[in-house]
């Protein structure tokens, strides 16, 4: 059994729900879509009390099955208008699990700040918030340790949240206790601040108990044994993190760089040295004393996570992501991983979308504010932002809204969310999925970095990407983080065991494809719902207008050819 509450933070009511079996598991992404479309919630105003917020721990949460911890938060996106499921790793369902939370669902708004405070004993408390408002997130955890303890997992609304602005995620605790782990796309922390929620602790207890205990600690050690003998997870995750792929894009040409004119920051074939991607920065933080393999949940095994050090052999961030190195960065200009890392750290601070906000910063250095590569002007930017200076809150609206006050003809957003680090002129399956999802630009929905493209024809494209955005789907909604997919995507019948060993289910393997394609169809309604159109699946006209070097490619397809993909889900439609 595992508890779901119902939270109204206007009357401080709390309605409590026991979950069993399949209502335990499918959850995640799923549960926020299936909730969102069966609630009527298409037409609300985002940043009202009628959007609700919904947290969700997946199966496994508060055990060390490797990369099983993750939380999904979804709404309405006050940036995009349609559905939001944003997922971050850390320690907050690993603490939900451990209380035997399945997940909240946060409704209305408070009269006051607060922070909500899950206890050990099944109490929920709503506390003061006013002591950790107007502070940086790392000041406010420390404060929040002091209250609370350090056995705790918390969820942090940033300064830019509780002034709704729209580049705000949800920053969770990591295994260190650092609040560096986000969910960060789609403005789900504006929505937190909206309700006037600053944060969210979770007492730790124990590993919760299951149906066959015996068989969920083997299915915990076997699942490890797999990842570790897995070459995708060990020879790439594990030793050089997801940094490694800023290598790759460069390569091919599809890094996002000066505000995407550009898909290589430095050629490598003509022996220039690359100093954003992991093999160089790999090397330099080594040597620094920093961690290369890092988990930012208990137990997981792939520890694609880092911790940099600086030339004075001290911390200066962690992580330091590859979305991180190419929007922050090379989008922005920037060519020194040390400057990188400085702004990263101020983007973890503030609890922003790295992605969102390296964006808007390069939409605005288009604009003539700054050039690019100024990473002092990019500093002093993101000091507005968290001030909530009046040119801060602009700025922090995001990238389509701040390109269209400066009219800045190259914005790069799909559904007015900033894409990915991929450009998708030449990753052209991740640009698909990225113009499809119902996300906005989410190259996480089903990203596809390595295939070569050019040769295929829409239609091969199509299929490969919505296969993808199935087992995404499926993995978002069981609270598993997608790097462990090359072992979970190919093990069904192991995975299916353990979870019904875990919860009493008869599920087959079958279900695992059952799952991912109810949630694209619950998602797909919702947007439908919302008024999105094929229209809303275009790329901005400079991807077909403006061919990309090296390759110079420009994109091959509409938003017209695309935005049918879902009608090949076929009968998981929504009942």
């Amino acid at each position: 059994m595992r508890a779901y509450y119902d939270i109204d933070l206007n009357t401080r009511s709390i309605a409590t729900q026991e979950l069993h079996g399949r209502d335990i598991v499918f959850a995640g992404r799923y549960l926020i879509a299936r909730t969102l479309v069966e609630r009527g919630l298409a037409n609300v105003d985002p940043l009202s009390p009628a959007n609700p917020l919904i947290f969700s721990a997946g199966p496994f949460a508060g055990t060390t099955f490797s990369n099983a911890n993750r939380t999904s938060v979804g709404c309405k996106s006050p940036l995009t208008g349609g559905i939001k499921e944003a997922n971050g790793g850390g320690t907050f369902s690993y603490g939900l699990g451990q209380l035997r939370i399945a997940g909240f669902t946060l409704t209305g708004a408070s009269p006051e700040w607060v922070v909500l405070h899950f206890r050990k004993d099944g109490g929920i408390d709503f506390d003061d918030a006013s002591p950790y408002l107007g502070k940086g997130n790392f000041a406010a955890a420390e404060l929040l340790y002091a209250r609370y303890g350090r056995k705790v997992a918390i969820a942090l609304c940033g300064p830019v949240g509780e002034y709704q602005g729209l580049l705000a995620g949800i920053a969770f605790s990591d295994k260190d206790l650092r609040p560096s782990r986000l969910a960060a796309r789609g403005g789900v922390g504006a929505v937190l601040g909206s309700k006037r929620v600053k944060a969210i602790v979770v007492d730790l207890d124990k590993t919760p108990p299951f149906g066959d205990p015996k068989k969920v600690t083997s299915s915990i050690k076997e699942y490890t044994r797999l990842l570790r003998e897995d070459s995708i997870v060990m020879n790439f995750y594990n030793k050089v993190g997801t940094m490694g792929m800023a290598d790759y894009q460069n390569y091919i040409g599809g890094l996002p760089v000066r505000n995407f004119t550009a898909g290589q920051l430095a050629d490598t074939s003509a022996g220039e040295t690359f100093k954003m991607g992991g093999d160089y920065i790999g090397e330099l933080n080594t040597s620094r004393g920093g961690e290369q393999t890092h988990p930012c949940m208990p137990g997981c095994a792939i520890q694609c996570s880092n911790v940099y050090f600086g030339a004075d052999g001290k911390e200066i961030v962690s992580p330091v992501e590859y979305e991180t190195l190419g929007l922050l960065g090379t989008n922005c200009g920037i060519s020194d991983p040390d400057d990188l890392a400085q702004l990263n750290y101020i983007a973890n601070d503030l609890g922003i979308d790295s992605i969102e906000t390296g964006a808007t910063l390069a939409v605005l250095m288009e604009a003539g504010l700054a050039e690019f590569g100024d990473a002092k002007w990019m500093a002093a930017a993101l000091a507005e932002i968290g001030r909530g200076t009046e040119l801060g809150r602009l700025w922090a609206q995001g990238t389509a809204r701040v390109g269209a006050h400066y009219q800045v003809a190259r914005v790069p957003v799909i559904k007015k969310q900033a894409i990915s680090a991929y450009d998708p002129r030449v990753v052209e399956a991740t640009g698909v999925t990225m113009m499809v999802t119902a996300q906005g630009a989410d190259h996480t929905a089903g990203n596809l970095p390595r295939l070569k493209t050019r040769e295929m024809d829409l239609e091969t494209l199509l299929d490969l990407s919505l296969k993808q955005q199935i087992k995404v789907a499926a993995n978002d909604s069981l609270g598993l983080c997608v790097f462990g997919q090359s072992v979970t995507n190919v093990n069904l019948e192991f995975l299916t065991d353990a979870i019904n060993a875990a919860h009493g289910t008869t599920l087959t393997p079958a279900f695992f494809e059952e799952l991912g394609r109810m949630t694209l169809a619950y998602e797909r309604e919702f947007n439908r719902q919302a008024g999105f159109t094929a229209a809303d699946d275009e790329l901005p006209a400079f991807f077909y207008q403006e061919p990309l070097p090296p390759t110079h490619h420009v994109a091959r397809f509409h938003g017209v050819d695309v935005h049918d993909i879902y009608d090949r889900l076929e009968a998981a439609q929504p009942a």
